[in-house]
């Protein structure tokens, strides 16, 4: 969504609200709403990456997340956070324009990996629920 200072972006990770980073978009969000796009979930320790390849596409994978609407300027600092330079530069995160995968009419930008970098799965499709699973393993005696 592009709607004059503001544009949509969909998080999926440590921006979420209540994880790690959620301070630094905080101050540029205006809405939030519920949504998924295709696309898998690696852990890179911290922090997970999304993955949008073929093991995703074959396997239908899909991604947990929201859709923020912020102001522009916070495009900037995600941009800087995820380590994303521009286009054809040596980036950590690629920025690229997807859709939601159930509601057509979402759309907006999202930082993901081109590849795994044999990072490990994250099973499911939710980053909170695999960092809860984490912690709430029973304990064996």
């Amino acid at each position: 969504m592009f709607v004059r200072d503001r544009l949509t972006v969909f998080v999926y990770g440590s921006l979420l609200p209540g994880l790690i980073n959620h301070f630094v978009i905080a101050p540029f969000l205006i809405d939030s709403r519920s949504g998924m796009i295709s696309g898998r979930l690696v852990d890179v320790g911290a922090y997970p990456a999304a993955v949008r390849d073929q093991l995703a596409r074959t396997n239908g994978a899909v991604i947990e997340g929201l859709w923020l609407t912020i102001d522009r300027a916070g495009l900037a600092v995600l941009d800087e956070l995820e380590e994303f330079y521009g286009i054809e530069e040596s980036n950590d995160y690629e920025r690229v324009w997807v859709r939601d995968a159930r509601n057509p009419e979402l759309e907006g930008w999202v930082y993901i990996w081109p590849s795994d970098r044999s990072c490990p799965p994250v099973p499911g499709s939710s980053w909170p629920d695999y960092l809860n699973s984490l912690t709430t393993k029973p304990k064996l005696s």
